[in-house]
């Protein structure tokens, strides 16, 4: 079984929120195959948010080459 990883974007500031909301948008568009297990966005505080894609390990060099991500942490 292979491990899953959650990639990491960071936002800050006071539009920290809406800008991890939009960035997920992209990351769905963005073509993996077979695709992400999941996407999504969290509040961490008011000035703090992050947008995240859960992927399978096999997946990540891809996705850290071409998306950038700040960090990773395996789920």
């Amino acid at each position: 079984m292979q491990k899953k990883i959650r990639v990491i974007w960071d936002f800050r500031g006071p539009a920290a929120s809406q800008t991890a909301r939009h960035y997920c948008n992209h990351l769905r568009e963005y073509p993996l195959q077979p695709g992400p297990l999941e996407i999504g966005s969290k509040d961490v505080s008011d000035i703090h948010s992050l947008a995240y894609m859960v992927i399978l390990e096999t997946e990540l060099a891809e996705i850290r080459d071409s998306l950038k991500p700040h960090r990773g942490e395996y789920v």
